[in-house]
């Protein structure tokens, strides 16, 4: 298509108004509206008003070894169980010989076994594969093993080089004859010519080589097979493509870090999440060590066939083949600021204990002043010089240090934290030392931790919270009414609760008010940042991948967008305004049970004129009920209507006219067994719409009203209340206009108004200082476009303004051979101090106008 210039027209209403209308110059611009598809609003630009400067650091990425985001993922490490180490405390299915299978060739025969015996590799990788070979066959008889790489076997492309290496030993005076291939798994096809090595000698040695491949293939399979007879040892058998990124051995996956790279972020946060803080706090310690321990960087360093393998919180193995070191070196390469998470002896993450061990507090203790010195030290420090005989004399210039992750027992973490945070200051006064304020974004944690933090004069205290989009249109303001001289705010894990182009345009509103507040939020980060399409324990994700491909989410593509033009000061700025909701709240009632056996009764609701419109005591049948989920097990039994399936999640069913409003609802519940309590629906409109008190809700830990639109909830009010088994509650929800107040066992509960804007319409401005720019940030998160009157405060600007958009149909999902949801650039006619714009519906618009004078 032939690229057409839009012109400018001018009506003689405009020029008397001294206003424009702008439209872009390239058919790939957005054309304005037609009217009566659009609604007006309208932005204005305070010239006198001056903004908070935005920190080089305020957008980054959090990194966390969940969705196989290390091995597998970002470490380019091709051989899955390398080291013989996998176990059933990793997952219930592993084996020592996970991804591994026998292979013979020529007529040789053998064994292979794992074993743990004194002729181990080293105390810290203790199995290793043993092969009795019998000899048989002639001199091209080969028996060994094939190791099929991650999920669906290893990516590789014809013409790229493979760096192989195994650590072998053999008690053959003559040696033993080793060939390694590479096949696709058929048995018979090659992918590159074979490489032939002879392991001689009964001491651990390191053989190396390289592979060449001649077809590519996306199942490959790596065979290293031995001839002869005897006994061959082998251990850390390895294959790198040898472009990683930086070309770095022991590397990066070059398209994922790209990818990272291409974001540019200010910061690197890392190792996780709930790998931190859950596990035993143990130290490892051979033979009997623990399997499950958090992490601890001390295991990840050195030698990568001297690291401690350990057991993933995410259900999988972790080699530690990318540690600490690999994490500062990368944020280095992608000129990020290193923030490493080390454990404050306080598990998080659902487990809630709290370790009582003075002298395994102290070891910690050290261990994170040592983690400073390997980061900042001198190379005649201990740990400096462990930096250096790594590769990196050059200090790493750590800055940031954060301790402790979601505990949600917020007294005994902060009594924890005090004591890192003291030493730390003590010995590195100029490191920032960060804390925390649990698992969510508002709750009785919440508050007791803000308020710890804020009365020690704590630096930073990281927030994390995962929501749904209506969430985030209706919290933009959240930092406005922030404490300007209390604790700065680490937003280090956020995001809407799904991947499709309405959650990325929900986030993108939200950033808008993230940057308007950058002089209390220093730094933030969207969370998870990686996952493999067939290994996933979480949604929503950054950045998706498969052992060949990778793409970036609708998430990404927004993120990138605002981490690319990030400008370096606020300039205040204005829109109008959608006004708050004023229907009430309207919907059928619904029982449910999440992991939990619980029986219902004497379920009565009554209009606030006393006119019953439900009774139920389930002395006959449950006619009057509709299973919405389809999972459960309900039965009337001894007058109750019961849900027996204690595994079964979310088991809701619903009666009632979904067009009820002011009402009473009364129910009596008990629990007869399981992890949870009760959960008890109002207000609902189908099985994604609704409002549901939980009742003992996560593993029965705490109790919260959650709202529900289209499956995605958010938290309306909260308390520490407990289920007990057995015992019967009187529950009661109140429904008046939008307010609602709920009493247990005729005590008031709490409640909520639920009166927030859903605004869709949101905007930020900064300026760009080295390009002379305004950056105009606008997000449209409806189905109508936005004609928007612009005010520009007077300046003085150029004609033509860089325009960058992201469009999409609300539910588009990006994928490995579709992205619906990708940047489009254009130029923009037609800027003036006073102009109109129609911004596309369902969109995020950055305007780049240059100002002069």
């Amino acid at each position: 298509m032939p690229r057409t210039r839009w012109r400018l027209g001018l009506t003689i209403g405009a020029l008397l108004a001294g206003t424009v209308t702008a439209v872009p110059t390239a058919a790939t611009g957005a054309p304005a509206h037609p009217a009566a598809d659009a609604t007006d609003y309208t932005l204005s630009v305070d010239p006198s008003a001056k903004g908070p400067a935005i920190d080089d650091t305020m957008y980054g990425v959090f990194y966390e070894d969940i969705n196989r985001a290390a091995d597998g993922g970002l470490y380019a490490e091709l051989v899955q169980n390398r080291s013989f180490e996998y176990d059933p405390a990793d997952h219930s299915s592993y084996t020592p010989l996970t991804a591994w299978t026998g292979a013979a060739a020529g007529g040789g025969t053998g064994e292979a076994k794992v074993v743990d015996d004194d002729g181990r590799l080293n105390e810290r990788n203790r199995r290793y594969l043993r092969l009795t070979l019998d000899g048989t066959g002639g001199s091209a008889a080969r028996y060994g093993v094939t190791n099929s790489g991650y999920t669906t076997g290893m990516a590789i492309k014809a013409g790229e080089r493979y760096d192989f290496s195994v650590w072998a030993r053999t008690d053959q005076a003559s040696g033993t004859p080793l060939t390694i291939g590479l096949g696709d798994g058929s048995g018979s096809d090659t992918l590159a010519r074979p490489l032939r090595a002879t392991v001689r000698g009964d001491r651990w040695t390191k053989y190396t080589g390289t592979l060449t491949a001649t077809t590519s293939s996306s199942a490959g399979r790596l065979t290293v097979a031995a001839g002869g007879s005897g006994t061959l040892r082998l251990d850390m058998v390895s294959l790198f493509p040898r472009d990683t990124y930086k070309h770095r051995p022991n590397g990066l996956r070059k398209d994922l870090a790209e990818k990272i790279a291409a974001l540019k972020p200010g910061f690197l946060r890392f190792p996780g999440g709930c790998l931190v803080n859950t596990g035993s706090h143990e130290a490892y310690e051979a033979p009997n060590w623990p399997r499950k321990r958090s992490y601890q960087w001390k295991d990840t360093v050195g030698p990568v066939e001297q690291r401690a393998v350990n057991s993933n919180f995410w259900g999988y193995n972790q080699s530690y083949g990318i540690g600490y070191y690999e994490y500062f070196q990368f944020a280095e390469d992608i000129g990020a600021m290193a923030l490493p998470v080390v454990p404050a002896l306080v598990t998080g993450c659902g487990q809630n204990k709290a370790t009582d061990d003075p002298a395994l507090l102290k070891r910690h203790i050290q261990d994170t002043l040592d983690l400073v010195e390997f980061a900042n030290g001198p190379v005649t420090s201990t740990w400096g010089k462990k930096r250096a005989q790594m590769g990196h004399p050059k200090p790493f210039g750590l800055t940031h240090l954060e301790v402790g992750n979601e505990e949600n027992l917020p007294d005994e973490f902060f009594a924890r934290f005090t004591e890192f945070r003291k030493a730390i200051e003590s010995e590195y006064p100029d490191i920032t030392v960060i804390s925390n304020s649990g698992p969510d974004d508002s709750g009785q944690t919440f508050d007791r931790a803000w308020a710890l933090n804020r009365a020690a004069g704590v630096d930073m205290v990281d927030e994390h919270y995962y929501n749904s989009p209506q969430w985030f249109l209706e919290n933009n303001q959240r930092y406005d009414t922030y404490d300007r001289s209390g604790p700065k705010v680490f937003l280090g894990e956020y995001a809407s609760q799904d991947n499709k182009w309405h959650n990325a345009l929900t986030e993108a509103a939200f950033m808008t008010g993230l940057e308007r507040n950058a002089d209390v939020v220093k730094l933030a980060s969207y969370a998870p940042l990686l996952a493999h399409e067939k290994a996933t324990q979480w949604r929503p994700d950054m950045i998706w991948f498969n052992n060949s491909a990778s793409w970036g989410s609708t998430s990404y593509e927004t993120q990138k967008l605002f981490m690319n033009n990030v400008g370096d000061r606020v300039v205040p700025s204005k829109a109008s305004a959608t006004p708050a909701p004023s229907e009430p709240i309207s919907g059928a009632v619904g029982l449910s049970t999440w992991a939990t056996s619980a029986a219902y009764d004497d379920v009565k609701v009554t209009a606030a004129d006393g006119s019953t419109l439900l009774s139920d005591d389930f002395s006959g049948d449950d006619a009057k009920w509709t299973k919405a989920t389809g999972t459960g097990s309900w039965t009337v039994q001894d007058g109750a209507y019961v849900q027996s399936d204690a595994a079964a999640e979310n088991t809701m069913v619903t009666a009632g006219d979904p067009a009820w409003r002011d009402y009473d609802l009364k129910v009596k519940a008990t629990k007869k067994s399981g992890k949870e309590g009760f959960l008890i629906a109002f207000g609902v409109k189908d099985t994604g719409n609704y409002y549901w008190w939980n009742l003992g809700g996560w593993g029965n830990t705490r109790s919260a009203v959650e709202k529900a639109v289209g499956g995605a909830k958010q938290t309306m009010a909260e308390d520490g209340t407990k289920i007990e088994t057995g015992r019967s509650y009187d529950a009661r929800v109140e429904v008046r206009g939008r307010q609602v107040t709920l009493y247990l066992d005729g005590k008031k509960w709490g409640g909520f108004t639920d009166d927030k804007v859903a605004e869709p319409f949101r905007q930020v401005v900064t300026r760009d200082k080295a390009t002379g720019e305004l950056i105009v940030k606008v997000v449209n998160a409806q189905s109508t476009a936005a004609r928007t009157r612009i005010d520009l405060g007077g300046r003085k600007v150029a004609r033509t303004a860089r325009l960058t958009t992201l469009q999409g149909a609300p539910e588009a999902v990006n994928t490995e051979s579709e992205q619906p949801v990708k940047p489009v650039r254009s130029r923009l006619d037609g800027v003036a101090n006073t102009f109109t714009y129609t911004f596309p519906a369902d969109s995020v618009t950055f305007m780049r106008i240059k100002t002069k004078g």
